[in-house]
């Protein structure tokens, strides 16, 4: 829903942060690079235990993902490539951030298996979008695009770094639960859109 709809709404202030980049000669790549190295980081930070600092770390390699679009259009150098890249960035991004939360949690086996239930519904998600755009149909939609799933998880899991540490278990389910939703919704649009 974000990413539908936040991107306008965010324009004001990327363009002139898109600008400043291009006129030092950042390139759109370098920002996908560095942002996906920055969420990697703050994965890190989150597997040893750091989850404030790691979830922080993480959101502002996140929000580094959002300029390289404007800077690819400022520049002119929109490409099939570059957005092959960003997907990808953003796949290994998210599961970066799963897989050190996976760390930190290894002891505790029902919230390890949360885990790994929220990684498959998250990779989920893009997946069926994917499928109904290989068949030119319209995959987008439902609760939890990335833009929210990762609001949720990062900021969830810095409240708990921050003291709060009985809400990981909800926070999890509460991820479990609205990504399988989006699920079910992106598979319903998808399905009704289909040839009978």
């Amino acid at each position: 829903m974000i990413d539908l709809k936040g991107r306008k709404k965010a324009a004001p202030i990327l363009d002139p942060i898109a600008s400043g980049l291009a006129k030092i000669g950042v390139r759109p790549a370098m920002v996908t690079i560095v942002g996906l190295l920055i969420t990697a980081g703050g994965a890190v930070l989150i597997a040893y235990g750091y989850l404030a600092a790691g979830a922080f770390t993480a959101a502002f390699g996140v929000a580094l993902d959002a300029l390289d679009g404007p800077l690819a259009r400022r520049l002119g150098v929109e490409s099939e490539r570059g957005a092959f890249l960003d997907t990808m960035s953003d796949r290994i991004g998210e599961i970066s951030v799963w897989i050190g939360l996976a760390v930190y949690l290894r002891t505790e086996p029902r919230l390890l298996v949360l885990c790994v239930i929220a990684l498959a519904t998250s990779l989920m998600i893009p997946y069926v979008r994917a499928k109904a755009e290989v068949a030119g149909l319209d995959g987008k939609g439902g609760w939890m695009g990335r833009a929210e799933r990762m609001i949720l998880i990062l900021a969830g899991t810095a409240v708990v770094g921050l003291g709060a540490d009985a809400l990981m278990e909800p926070l999890l389910w509460t991820y479990v639960v609205l990504t399988s939703l989006t699920v079910a919704q992106r598979i319903r649009k998808t399905w009704q859109q289909l040839p009978a």
